[in-house]
């Protein structure tokens, strides 16, 4: 079990990359064509690879005050209609690359609120998905969609689950009422508990709550009580999230009274109390932000070597490509990212010429899957089989990432990894700052570039 070290969080939870790719989103720039696209999905129907689809709905009613998410904060349910068409448009310019026989394995639905979209307009994004991809019938694929508590009641909750939706993730940040009123968002225990329980009735299969430490207001104490009331209620898994305070790039967070948040030793002691707190409760510490209990398919996926991530986070479909669509969405499609325009009117005007709106992206190199491949391996398995990656890369390990190992062998010394001429491995130790014991094999990074990031923990 993890040790929720106070003293090794100050140590390595400076800034560093999330990893939710490999080179991160800093690295993308704009000389990626529609070629590329092409020729990177064409890969994909060749090898029949499975697909991944991501669908960015921007809108919210109301304003959070912590959000760096692109989204559009309007009571104008117009815009959305608008939205909706141009989505469609871009659905089937997409589907058209694709072979369609390629199933679709995984659907993830997020936002802004995607739930700001009235029933009609959800049923009939679905039925046009359907119409253009490879829908699974079975209930087997992972179907997603985020959720404002605020914004369903129980007939709603049947509605997703009718249209082929099994997993449900809920935004619920923090419990505490001055919290929520600092960052302008007031929602009930009992709105989550009744949500859980009609998400439960309609049979979804796994219920994700979104929870974050370091906002204003909160302390060890208020994030003790939150967790109280959290964990009775079960979720299959908890996303703990780090709040990033930046209100220079964030226009919304100059809302809050920086004198409001906690110290960095507070935020050191909230974070290694609920750590403490969900693990004692049952809940594996995946890695990173990500907690599930050990009978989730998370938990099983990492003890079985399954577990990948991508720009949704920690993955079971690593083998399936990604497309991304919306605005600001980027996708992953075998060796190559690209991330549409993330201005509403840019992605708009594209579409309507008949364009993929593509604003840049990535074309990896050899050395850039290399270094993906192992740095995902350690972030996913926190083990690495030497000879197995020499034999697939046709590489001497101990050569070609000499430096690299040397950090590691530093690393050793405090017990967070152990290295030997076959394995690499991350402690039960290291698992809490597993971000960054990788950075040294990101060639990328340096600690002027590190600062660029929200902090690891």
């Amino acid at each position: 079990m993890v040790e929720w070290n106070e003293s090794l969080i100050h140590q390595y939870g400076g800034p560093g990359p999330r990893y939710t790719s490999y080179p991160t989103a800093p690295n993308f720039h704009g000389g990626i064509s529609h070629q590329d696209l092409a020729t990177a999905v064409e890969e994909g129907n060749a090898a029949r690879r499975p697909l991944s689809l991501y669908f960015h709905i921007p809108f919210c009613s109301t304003v959070c005050y912590y959000c760096g998410c692109n989204r559009i904060v309007t009571a104008n349910k117009a815009r959305a209609g608008e939205y909706l068409q141009h989505l469609k448009h871009e659905i089937r310019m997409r589907a058209a690359m694709v072979d369609p026989r390629r199933q679709v394995t995984q659907i993830h639905w997020g936002g802004g609120t995607p739930t700001y979209l009235s029933d009609a307009q959800m049923t009939e994004l679905v039925y046009d998905m359907a119409r253009h991809f490879n829908l699974r019938e079975d209930d087997r694929g992972d179907y997603a969609i985020e959720i404002d508590p605020r914004t369903v009641d129980r007939s709603r909750l049947g509605l997703l689950r009718g249209l082929g939706f099994n997993r449900v993730s809920l935004g619920v940040q923090d419990l505490d009422t001055d919290v929520q009123t600092a960052v302008n968002r007031i929602q009930s225990w009992e709105m989550i508990r009744d949500t859980m329980r009609w998400a439960r009735d309609f049979g979804f299969r796994s219920i994700n709550l979104d929870l974050i430490s370091g906002l204003p207001r909160q302390s060890e104490a208020s994030m003790r009580r939150t967790l109280e009331k959290i964990i009775p209620l079960k979720p299959e898994r908890i996303s703990l999230y780090n709040y990033a305070h930046l209100p220079d790039r964030f226009k919304v967070q100059r809302q809050i009274n920086s004198a409001e948040l906690p110290s960095a030793e507070e935020k050191v002691r909230m974070y290694a109390r609920a750590g403490a707190m969900l693990q004692d409760a049952g809940y594996r510490f995946i890695g990173m932000d990500h907690f599930a209990l050990e009978s989730d398919e998370m938990a099983v996926a990492q003890n079985n070597g399954l577990l990948h991530r991508n720009f949704q986070g920690y993955s079971l479909h690593g083998d399936a490509d990604l497309l991304a669509m919306g605005v600001s969405a980027i996708s992953q499609i075998g060796n190559l990212y690209v991330q549409n325009e993330k201005n509403i009117t840019q992605w708009q005007s594209r579409i309507e010429n008949g364009e993929i709106p593509i604003e840049k992206g990535y074309l990896l190199t050899t050395d850039d899957q290399m270094r993906r491949d192992l740095i995902m391996r350690l972030l996913c398995d926190l083990n690495l089989d030497i000879p197995a990656f020499e034999q697939r890369w046709e590489i001497r390990f101990a050569d070609t990432f000499a430096e690299a190992l040397q950090r590691w062998h530093l690393f050793a010394d405090q017990g967070l990894v152990s290295l030997s001429a076959d394995h690499l491995k991350i402690t039960e130790q290291g698992r809490l700052v597993s971000r960054a014991l990788v950075q040294p094999f990101d060639r990328y990074i340096t600690q002027q570039e590190a600062v660029k990031y929200s902090r690891i923990l």
